[in-house]
C-alpha cells in the first residue's frame, strides 16, 4: 500500500502515519489505518492551533484561507478530496504520480473544481510553484500529478516533523527506524501540545525548547540508543534535517546533513568504555544562564536550550577538514574559544586546559581522527608515540619550561627549535632521542587529511596525548601548576592562528 520513495516530505509522512497507528513499518498499513489518520487531519486542520501552525506549510490551502473560516462546509470539502483520494472508489486519471509512480487521482483539488483533476500545486504541496504558472513543468502542463496516498503522506508530514523558529523541522534518513523514531518522536510531543493548546483555546502550536541543531542530535542519541539496546546493531546510517517554510512572505529551506561517519562516533561514545568521558564533555557544553546584576546563581527553573557541542557538530559536517582543528582545540584539548569570552552564557570561552585537565581525552581524540577524520592508523600511533616520549622527558626533567613553551609557541621555525634542542639535550645526558627525522616528519610535516601548514593541529594532537600522560597516576601537574601558560598568551596564539 505504502513504501518509502526517498523523497523528504513522502517518506517523514509515511513515516508519522505508522507512527500514529503504532506500527513498525509502512508494509503493515492497512485502509483502516489511513482513515484513522485521515479523520485526524479532517477534525484538527481547519481549526486551531494547526490551521495557524499550517500557515507555513499549506498557505491559501482550504485549511489556512480566511475565506473559508466561516464557511465550514467548504473546508470540509477541501479536505475530503485533499485527505481521503487515496480511497479505491476515487476516480483516477491517465496520469502517473511523481512520487510513487501510481495513477494520479482525477480529483480536482479545490472547492469549486477549477484546478486540472489531479494536480497539485504550492497550497498543496510546499516548495511548489502557484496556480498557472507553467514553467518548469513539462510542456507547460502546470502542476503536478499525484496519487492520493502520495497527497496524503505529505499532509502527514508536518505532525511528525518539530515545530522550530515557526518552520517545520523533519527528519529523513536512509535508515527507516531511525526516521520513524523521529517522526514518532516529533508527532508524540506534538499531539500533547495540540490537545494543551486547544483546551485553552490558544491559536499558537507551542515549539519544543531547545534549538533545533541540539534538538536533533537529543533525539538522534535516543534513537540510536535504542536501536543499539533492541537490536543489538550498529548499522551505519545518516540523517539529513530539512528546516522549511512554504509561507507566502517567502519560501525558504536550510539542510542539515549530519553522515554516518560522525553518527558513528556518536554511537560509539554511548558505549560502555567512552560514555563517562564524552558525558563530562557534553555537560560543560550547555549554555548558562544570563545572570541579572547582583545576581550569583541561576534560577530553579532554568533549563538550558542549547548545547554548544550538539550545535558545532552539525559545522564540523560542513567541511570536517576545515572545522575539526577547532573542535579538537575546543572541546578535547579544552582550550579556552576566546570570541564568546565576553558571553557570559557560552561556556567555552571558559575552558582551561589547566583547570580542566582530567577532561583532556587522547581515549576520546583517537576515534575522532579514525572516524571523522579518516587519519590513517600509523599516523595515529606515531602521534600517541611521541606523546609518550615527550610526557615522560617532561616527568624526568622536570622541564615545565618545555612544556610551557610546547603549548604556547606560535611560529613553526621556533617550535622545531624547542624540538632540536631538548632532544639534544636528551642526548648529552647519556639518554636515547625522544625524536628522530622520520618521526618529526611523520608526525608535523606529513598528513593529506591534515591539511596544508597544519602543523600546529598535530602540535595540539601531541598534547592531548601529553596532558592526558601527565595527569595520570600522581598527576604531575599538581606540583607544576605554573607549567601551563598564561589564559591572554594563549588567546594571542589562537588570534594569530585565525588571521
Amino acid at each position: 500500500m505504502l513504501e518509502y520513495t526517498g523523497h523528504p516530505l513522502v517518506d517523514v509522512g509515511i513515516a508519522t502515519i505508522v507512527a500514529f497507528v503504532d506500527k513498525d513499518s509502512p508494509d503493515e498499513l492497512v485502509e483502516a489505518d489511513l482513515e484513522a489518520v485521515a479523520d485526524y487531519m479532517v477534525h484538527n486542520y481547519p481549526k486551531n492551533p494547526l490551521r495557524a501552525y499550517l500557515t507555513v506549510v499549506f498557505p491559501n490551502s482550504g485549511f489556512t484561507q480566511p475565506a473559508f473560516f466561516k464557511q465550514p462546509e467548504k473546508q470540509a470539502l477541501y479536505a475530503e478530496k485533499v485527505l481521503r483520494s487515496f480511497r479505491e472508489d476515487v476516480p483516477i486519471s491517465d496520469d502517473f504520480g511523481i512520487f510513487m509512480g501510481l495513477p494520479a487521482t482525477a480529483v480536482s483539488f479545490d472547492v469549486s473544481d477549477k484546478l486540472k483533476p489531479g494536480r497539485v500545486f504550492r497550497q498543496h504541496i510546499p516548495m511548489q510553484t502557484g496556480e498557472g504558472i507553467i514553467n518548469f513543468y513539462p510542456y507547460g502542463d502546470a502542476g503536478l500529478p499525484v496519487s492520493g496516498l502520495a497527497l496524503l503522506a505529505i499532509h502527514a508530514y508536518p505532525l511528525g516533523s518539530a515545530k522550530c523558529a515557526g518552520r517545520t523541522l523533519s527528519v529523513h534518513s536512509d535508515n527507516p527506524e531511525i526516521m520513524r523514531y523521529f517522526a514518532a518522536t516529533f508527532l508524540k510531543d506534538n499531539l500533547r501540545r495540540i490537545n494543551i493548546a486547544q483546551q485553552a483555546g490558544s491559536k499558537k502550536l507551542e515549539e519544543p525548547h531547545q534549538k533545533y541543531r541540539t534538538l536533533l542530535i537529543q533525539v538522534l542519541l535516543e534513537a540510536t540508543g535504542r536501536q543499539q539496546k533492541r537490536l543489538n546493531k550498529n548499522e551505519p546510517f545518516s540523517i539529513t534535517a530539512y528546516h522549511l517554510t512554504n509561507s507566502g512572505q517567502g519560501a525558504d529551506l536550510d539542510i542539515y546533513h549530519l553522515p554516518f561517519q560522525i553518527i558513528s562516533y556518536l554511537q560509539l561514545m554511548l558505549s560502555p568504555d567512552y560514555e563517562a568521558a564524552w558525558v563530562q564533555i557534553v555537560r560543560r557544553a550547555w549554555i548558562k544562564p544570563k545572570l541579572k546584576r547582583g545576581q550569583t546563581e541561576a534560577l530553579a527553573d532554568f533549563e538550558p536550550d542549547r548545547n554548544y557541542l550538539y550545535e558545532d557538530l552539525f559545522r564540523l559536517a560542513e567541511d570536517p577538514i576545515e572545522r575539526a582543528p577547532h573542535f579538537i582545540r575546543t572541546y578535547f584539548l579544552r582550550n579556552a574559544f576566546r570570541y564568546t569570552r565576553q558571553d557570559k552564557t557560552d561556556p567555552r570561552g571558559q575552558y582551561s586546559s589547566q583547570q580542566e585537565a582530567n577532561l583532556v581525552s587522547w581515549k576520546l581524540t583517537e576515534p575522532f581522527l579514525r572516524r571523522i577524520m579518516h587519519m590513517d592508523e600509523t599516523r595515529i600511533e606515531q602521534i600517541r608515540t611521541l606523546a609518550d616520549e615527550l610526557a615522560d622527558y617532561v616527568k624526568s626533567q622536570n622541564d615545565k619550561r618545555f612544556f610551557r613553551n610546547f603549548y604556547m609557541e606560535k611560529s613553526y621555525g621556533n617550535f622545531r627549535l624547542l624540538l632540536i634542542k631538548a632532544n639534544t639535550g636528551q642526548v648529552q645526558r647519556g639518554n636515547p632521542p625522544f625524536l628522530t627525522l622520520d618521526t618529526y616528519t611523520a608526525v608535523f610535516e606529513d598528513g593529506e587529511e591534515l591539511g596544508k601548514n597544519n602543523w600546529w593541529l598535530s602540535r595540539d594532537l601531541v598534547l592531548i596525548r601529553m596532558i592526558e600522560q601527565l595527569y595520570a597516576g600522581d598527576n604531575w601537574f599538581h606540583q607544576n601548576e605554573d607549567a601551563f601558560p598564561e589564559q591572554t598568551e594563549q588567546d594571542e596564539t589562537q588570534q594569530e592562528r585565525k588571521q
